[in-house]
């Protein structure tokens, strides 16, 4: 159901005397029918810029760390910080960034977000409590501000963020507790914070005894989700250059990381040419003509799109050792960073397109296959060859998708 389709009468809550005493007097709510209803605002955008930085400290954590230990620490700091831009985006779906306060709070976040990306870093260090306060932050503040916000003009969605808010607040004291117990617990601690947070939204965020609406019945607007997790995933391709970049200039010029600069653009260009020559436009096609938009936005752009941001960043990770230890002898940490960023991103990929269109996507089968053969065989070869090789197959899987597309007489136009 699209907004300009919802009426009042089709909340399942009443108002109550005591709602109707908090929140905002003014409708925060984006207008019904209009071209805002959809957009993707400047201030959006603003917000988003916060997390180049941060993807940039999580690759930077993530090569200095090459550990099974350091690999599970990186995939908490970055499942908590993707949760923190989706809960975000979800907020501004609803809300109407061209209102000040919706703009202040943005921007209010967006500082936030910056402490939490000066923190990631050494999260599991000194900086524990100072990120683990900073993200309790940003996720209560924003929910706490969505709450009064809604409080008047959408019960039922009111409802929702009340129980969100009381999911958050059980997951905040674990965040806390975790970042000042000593290091060697606060990994299981964070870990419980995180199943917490992402287990409450697979159910729905239901509270035992009390009914309320499934986020699979949210009234959202498909067209922003689908842009909004496009322009991210544009982000994370951009901050994967921005750490190449660096390691490439940071080191005398040779014939070897000439040649890793060359493969990582290729790889770039091909992980970026499997999300939006094919999967970007299916999803928003698929999403904008569901009855069940809340459904699609949760499973594919909240939950699946997890996996392609860490295929992406893993991706980064593994450009960069390729580019400093081109003709090292091959190690396990950096064999498995080689090889699992674009197996990652073509799991995700293939996920998502199996959401949106129930389509199983053989070109992406058969890539994930060839790059798990190809990390089998990663100990007879150095990084620059294996990472030659996982970017051939990622330019392989894309070729073979669009001459499949322009076989079938499909335009540019209608592609996905």
């Amino acid at each position: 159901m699209s907004r300009s389709e919802k009426t009042p009468q089709q909340h399942p809550l009443e108002h109550r005397a005591w709602i109707l005493r908090l929140g905002f007097r003014q409708n925060l709510l984006r207008p019904s029918g209009s071209e805002r209803s959809d957009r993707v605002t400047y201030i959006e955008l603003f917000f988003d810029l916060i997390f180049v930085f941060a993807l940039t400290q999580l690759s930077r954590y993530l090569y200095a760390n090459s550990s099974w230990v350091g690999a599970l620490e990186s995939i908490i700091l970055v499942l908590a910080l993707w949760w923190v831009w989706v809960y975000t985006t979800w907020v501004t779906n609803w809300l109407d960034p061209a209102r000040l306060p919706v703009r202040g709070v943005v921007i209010g976040l967006s500082l936030v977000g910056l402490v939490i990306s000066t923190s990631i870093y050494d999260a599991f260090g000194d900086q524990g409590l100072v990120f683990a306060i900073a993200y309790v932050a940003l996720q209560l503040g924003r929910t706490v501000f969505m709450v009064l916000a809604l409080a008047r003009h959408d019960p039922a969605l009111h409802a929702t963020f009340l129980r969100i808010l009381l999911w958050l607040s059980v997951a905040s004291a674990f965040w806390i507790v975790g970042a000042l117990l000593p290091l060697s617990l606060r990994l299981p601690t964070w870990l419980i914070a995180l199943a917490i947070e992402y287990g409450s939204a697979s159910l729905g965020f239901r509270i035992p005894g009390l009914k309320a609406p499934g986020v699979d019945d949210w009234d959202v607007s498909g067209p922003h989700i689908a842009e909004r997790s496009a322009l991210f995933v544009i982000i994370a391709v951009g901050e994967s250059f921005l750490v190449t970049g660096f390691a490439f200039v940071d080191q005398e010029a040779s014939a070897a990381g000439i040649l890793g600069l060359f493969l990582a653009f290729a790889t770039g260009v091909a992980m970026w040419w499997l999300y939006f020559d094919h999967g970007e436009r299916a999803g928003s096609r698929a999403i904008s003509a569901s009855s069940e938009p809340g459904r699609i936005a949760r499973l594919a752009y909240t939950y699946v799109h997890a996996v392609i941001i860490a295929g992406i960043v893993l991706t980064s990770v593994a450009d960069k050792s390729v580019l400093e230890h081109p003709d090292d002898a091959m190690t396990l940490p950096v064999a498995v960073t080689i090889v699992g960023g674009p197996l990652f991103y073509l799991a995700g990929l293939l996920l998502f397109r199996w959401i949106v269109t129930r389509t199983l996507l053989v070109s992406h089968v058969v890539g994930i296959g060839l790059l798990a053969l190809t990390g089998t065989a990663g100990a007879l070869t150095t990084p620059l060859g294996l990472g030659a090789a996982t970017s051939l197959i990622l330019v392989i899987v894309a070729a073979w998708e669009t001459i499949a597309r322009v076989r079938a007489g499909t335009t540019d136009d209608d592609a996905g």
